[in-house]
């Protein structure tokens, strides 16, 4: 029987100095097969705006499309944690709206949620949520939804001043409840001094070594996505050519006559 990770599963893995890690998937197969692999949290992010609806930002993407996705990805999951990525103002109104959207992910079959940014109502979102029984990932550093607010992709936490302003941040969204907490576009060292002074497990994206995780979105890390890919990301494979040379042996065989065989008709 396959023991299915947890949020405890996490907190246990950091208590032990141990790393985990997280890929994000939006379809049914790859979800499946990224967890086969070992991966321990599965993410719905809101990258798929990009990769997968092919919109410029993630403030594209909505609530409707974000429950497709989780519906599919979730089928697809049996061991790893399924966490969503909350869209663009799907929890900005007020708390109830929050609720309610978040919750629609659970019941779609996600395990916790993962929701964006600080402020005082943000911890008020994140207790309740905590309180309903969704479990909460946090994000700061760069957060891309406050891409606007930020003035583009600028990385964050470069002073002590702002190193230290993200972890009491990281700290208060510990107290309201949340499990994790993604750090991105944070250099190494600022990672490094946030992820030991915290008791809940610090995911690294762009944010050096010293996290208790690391994710990556998988279109760069399959090779699959070619517009951009962000520096911190690996490139394990190469899709976009696979796919465009299977295709091209598909076109040139239809046109040929070589597909379909005999063994391939009724």
């Amino acid at each position: 029987m396959i023991k299915k990770v947890t949020i405890n599963t996490l907190k246990k893995i950091k208590e032990e100095g141990r790393k985990f890690s997280v890929l994000t998937a939006y379809d049914y197969s790859t979800a499946k097969y990224i967890d086969e692999a070992g991966i321990d949290v599965v993410l719905i992010g809101d990258s798929l705006a990009m990769v997968a609806l092919g919109y410029e930002t993630t403030h594209s993407v909505g609530v409707d499309e974000m429950k497709i996705f989780t519906k599919a990805v979730a089928k697809g999951v049996n061991r790893a944690l399924v966490v969503t990525d909350m869209p663009f103002l799907s929890y900005h109104a007020d708390v109830s709206e929050a609720i309610k959207n978040c919750g629609e992910m659970i019941r779609l079959g996600a395990n916790a949620v993962k929701i964006e940014g600080y402020s005082q109502y943000i911890l008020q979102v994140v207790t309740r949520l905590t309180e309903t029984g969704i479990p909460v990932m946090a994000h700061l550093g760069f957060t891309p939804q406050f891409l606007n607010s930020l003035g583009g992709y600028k990385i964050q936490g470069k002073t002590k001043e702002a190193v230290d302003e993200i972890l009491q941040q990281a700290k208060d969204l510990e107290k309201a409840g949340a499990f994790s907490v993604v750090l991105e576009m944070v250099p190494q060292e600022s990672a490094k001094y946030i992820s030991e002074n915290l008791s809940i497990p610090t995911i690294s994206c762009g944010a050096g070594k010293y996290c208790d995780a690391q994710v990556l979105v998988s279109d760069d890390v399959f090779g699959k996505y070619s517009e951009f890919t962000p520096k911190f990301a690996r490139k394990y494979g190469d899709m976009k050519e696979f796919i465009i040379d299977c295709a091209k042996k598909f076109d040139e065989d239809v046109k040929t006559g070589k597909f379909p065989a005999e063994t391939e008709v009724f």
